[in-house]
Formats: C-alpha cells, structure tokens, sequence
C-alpha cells in the first residue's frame, strides 16, 4: 500500500508514555492529513537523554499501545531527535507536531530542514486538559514518602 507515488504519508514521533487522549488526539488529527501515518516511538535512553527523566512505561510497551491504534498504519523505534534520517529512509510528506512546540528553535529548524526536502510541517492542536507531564505530577504525589 505504501508504494502508491500519489499516497500522502505522514510521521510523528514522541515518547508517549503514559498514553493518555493528548496523544489519541495528535494520531486523530495527523491521519486527516494523510492516507498512511508512521509513528515514531522514542526509545527509553533517548527520553533520557534529552528529557533528563526515565519513562515510566518502558518502550517495547508504549510501541505496542501505539501499534495497536486504528489510526497508526506503522511504527518504528526512533533513537535520536533528529527528522531526516527517518524522511530518508521513509520518504514522508507530512510532518506533525502539537502546537505547543510552536516557536520552539529546535522545530524552527525542523521546519526548514523539512521544507527544504519538501515536506510540510503541520502543527495540530495540543490538548490543554491533560498531559504526561501532568499524570507524572499527579502519580508522584499519591507515593507517601
């Protein structure tokens, strides 16, 4: 199905730990814009790398909650944030971000690495009620000390 010249295919990728409506939300919205939407999950050591904290569900779990959403036509492991790499080797149309990375330099420079190879960066709307941040927050305060 992915051989189609004329087929839009679009990526995301995140962490997605503790999978919550936020992250349903993003795929929901991505796969509107596209005919075949891939997935990246980011790997337990790059998560740490650059969040400086551990997951909380460990990878080969979150890529299968990912995998199993209707919306997700395929999934890969991602190991470092880098966008190009992955356009190489998967040729995608279309890239998707929440719009609270809107502004940010790193997505400043995504977009124009992207559009230089002629893909579209697509900003969807971030859901404001909840957050891996935010179910973090909450969970550590229920641990008595």
């Amino acid at each position: 199905m992915k051989s189609d010249p004329n087929m839009i295919i679009g990526y995301t990728a995140g962490t997605f730990d503790m999978f919550h409506i936020g992250h349903l939300n993003l795929f929901i919205g991505a796969k509107k814009y596209c005919d075949y939407l891939i997935v990246g999950v980011n790997q337990d050591e790059l998560v740490e790398e650059y969040k400086n904290k551990s997951v909380i569900v460990p990878f080969d779990e979150r890529i299968k909650i990912v995998q199993s959403i209707k919306y997700v036509d395929e999934t890969i492991g991602v190991e470092n944030l880098d966008k190009k790499p992955y356009w190489e080797k998967l040729r995608f149309n279309k890239l998707f971000i929440g719009s609270d990375w809107r502004g940010n330099p790193r997505w400043d420079k995504t977009k124009s690495e992207m559009e230089a190879v002629g893909v579209e960066l697509i900003y969807l709307p971030y859901t404001q009620s909840t957050s891996s941040t935010a179910l973090r927050e909450k969970l550590m305060a229920t641990i008595p000390f």
